[in-house]
């Protein structure tokens, strides 16, 4: 049966069936109760084990009652429960289903696309002013500014270009990277200018400061799987309009993760080395040789 069918014929059920508040109101408190009436009828089963044989039989029907109320409230504010079977769907699958890692930038000639593998060397040293800093090389070749922590506190922010790194590699995206690279996408203009221009490299360190701050709160992510999902809202409502858009809440959240994962290393040793593979969307650290 298809869910457009089952809404209409549980319709005919309905014995409060206008849309006034009260109705409404009524069959929200009615959806609330059976599913307690779900979790009361597993409860059964957990106490009485198998002495309740027909914990499945009352299970289907508790269940059968949370469907049709929702049937019903959805019917009552013009919602079409097809409909809010595929949103659900699609935003589960967004939420716990990673996305192929393919390159975004695979139409451009080499010299316009992200490096695909390499090694990040992360150089400790002192600035001029006395305050630690970092160096990064690609392959041997320094990138980018020394980097301090530019805070009253030493927090390791020096290190955050592994962040940037991070979402080259697993998500295919990093205009960040591409400026400190040299690998714009000068040959289309619109792309140089809207996927990998000013504004594109500012929402990329701002989601940077964002991951970095809440995993700052979190012991950098030691030990943490799952990111809260307000987090990773924020972070693709303000990417979505750009190129890495296409990438799931999944995507977003093994990236976060995993620049964590290098970033923990490089601070506990003061730098080190960071091989990235974006084939096998992963990154191992070494630790530093002196």
């Amino acid at each position: 049966m298809e869910f457009k069918e089952y809404q209409q014929r549980a319709a005919e059920t309905d014995q409060k069936a206008g849309e006034d508040l009260e109705s409404i109101a009524v069959h929200l408190l009615g959806l609330a109760g059976e599913a307690g009436s779900v979790a009361e009828a597993y409860k059964k089963k957990l106490r009485d084990r198998d002495a309740h044989g027909t914990w499945k039989i009352q299970l289907r029907e508790e269940l059968g009652d949370v469907l049709w109320y929702v049937a019903a409230v959805a019917r009552k504010v013009d919602l079409d429960l097809d409909d809010i079977a595929r949103a659900n769907l699609d935003k589960t699958r967004n939420r716990w289903l990673r996305s192929s890692v393919d390159q975004l930038d695979k139409a451009f000639l080499p010299a316009e696309r992200l490096p695909r593998s390499g090694r990040y060397d992360f150089v400790s040293g002192v600035s001029s002013t006395g305050r630690d800093q970092i160096t990064v090389f690609l392959d041997g070749v320094p990138i980018g500014d020394r980097l301090t922590d530019a805070s009253h506190i030493d927090d390791g922010y020096r290190f955050h270009d592994v962040f940037h790194l991070a979402y080259a590699v697993t998500l295919g995206w990093s205009p960040v990277t591409r400026a400190l690279l040299g690998r714009k996408r000068r040959s289309v203009p619109h792309i140089d200018e809207n996927e990998d221009g000013g504004r594109a490299i500012v929402i990329e360190e701002a989601i940077a400061a964002l991951a970095f701050a809440y995993g700052a709160m979190h012991s950098h992510l030691d030990g943490v799987q799952r990111l809260d999902q307000g987090l990773l809202d924020t972070i693709t409502m303000v990417s979505g309009a750009l190129e890495v858009g296409t990438r799931t809440a999944a995507d977003w959240e093994h990236a976060i993760l995993a620049g964590h994962d290098m970033f923990r290393h490089l601070v506990a040793h003061n730098g080190g080395s960071v091989e990235f593979d974006a084939a096998q969307s992963c990154l191992t650290f070494t630790r530093p040789t002196r």
